[in-house]
């Protein structure tokens, strides 16, 4: 009796260990497998974003479906829904967006004179202190004139590419239609691919895995959704430059825990700041309301709390990710960490298993 505890701490520490190094040597190959990672997702991400929305829409079929509606049909009808709504948003809001990436690109010189302006006024009214803290102001001054310079940049491309990346996507909607239509025969091919000793415990690993975070994307998806729109609408009242594209960035950026509403919020005060100190202002207590309503309201009314994850294993996972892949990487952490601790607690039950069937 008293040995059980003690297998049960050291099978943790070993896996614990076991799931560092192998991290830590998958960290060092990176220079080797982000090349071959990358021509593999270009080849494949349409796929596998067909793939995702039919994760998403599957249990809406399966609902209507159990209300007497014929497959075929109530694939249909959500397709039409979903896809419709997405292509009517993208009809009205593709324009709109592209217009204001551009004037945002146009006016890059006149945001970066006014922030010029800024670092010469704060050196003029640092002049008198001692050198040793002036040369440490500019030093940072400089670092963060770099890192906006390379952010605003690597943002604007960064939209540019998404925008772009639509029209070559346009394969995905017909792609997720069969899947849907199919997804039982999706379901038999993954089932007989899969070794016969391993289905029983593979079908109950992909059952936690789909409780643990289909609930949990799906809700986070559809709280990103209304804080993007919310943002929006609240820039267009304030009469912010580039509501539409704010908004967006508010809305996609806030998938990620902790760090994403910071993250959206840097673009929007700083476009904010080169306008006025009021705005700056409006727009700061737009985010701080934003987030309020998201912590207390949203996210526990959607969401909840379906990932039962500490805090600090979320962070190191976003620490991880980020790492990685920067922001897609921060944006798919949550969920990999997610399937990888109901990986972890199978592959322990099985090893436990086996060392009792032995004893």
């Amino acid at each position: 009796m008293l040995q059980k505890p003690r297998w049960h701490w050291l099978l943790n520490l070993g896996i614990l260990l076991l799931l560092m190094i192998i991290l830590y040597f998958f960290l060092l190959l990176k220079p080797f497998w982000m090349p071959i990672l990358k021509i593999f997702l270009s080849a494949f991400i349409p796929l596998f974003i067909a793939a995702f929305f039919t994760y998403l829409l599957h249990p809406l079929v399966e609902k209507l479906h159990e209300l007497g509606i014929h497959r075929g049909l109530a694939t249909f009808l959500i397709y039409i829904v979903f896809f419709g709504g997405i292509g009517y948003m993208i009809y009205l809001g593709i324009p709109i967006l592209i217009e204001q990436i551009k004037d945002l690109s146009d006016h890059i010189p006149e945001f970066a004179n006014q922030y010029r302006t800024w670092v010469e006024n704060l050196h003029d009214s640092t002049s008198r202190w001692p050198d040793g803290i002036q040369d440490q102001i500019e030093q940072r001054i400089n670092k963060f004139e770099a890192w906006l310079s390379g952010f605003l940049s690597k943002a604007i491309n960064s939209l540019m590419k998404i925008v772009n990346f639509i029209f070559i996507l346009a394969i995905i909607p017909f792609l997720s239609f069969y899947l849907l239509k199919d997804i039982e025969k999706v379901k038999q091919t993954a089932w007989y691919f899969t070794p016969k000793r391993w289905r029983n415990q593979a079908k109950l690993m992909v059952k936690d895995a789909d409780e643990s975070i289909g609930g949990y994307i799906r809700g986070q998806l559809l709280v990103c959704l209304l804080v993007g729109t919310i943002s929006t609408i609240a820039f267009w009242l304030i009469d912010i430059k580039y509501p539409v594209l704010l908004g967006l960035i508010v809305g996609i950026t806030d998938i990620i825990p902790y760090f994403g509403p910071i993250i959206g919020a840097v673009p929007v005060a700083i476009i904010a700041a080169t306008m006025s100190v009021k705005y700056l202002i409006y727009v700061l207590i737009i985010i701080v309301v934003l987030q309020f309503l998201e912590g207390n309201i949203l996210s526990p009314l959607i969401v909840g709390k379906s990932l039962h994850m500490h805090p600090l294993f979320i962070i190191l996972a976003l620490t991880i990710g980020g790492e990685i892949g920067g922001v897609v990487g921060l944006i798919i952490a949550v969920p990999s960490l997610a399937i990888l601790k109901v990986i972890l607690i199978h592959v322990k039950n099985h090893i436990s298993t086996n060392i009792h069937s032995q004893d």
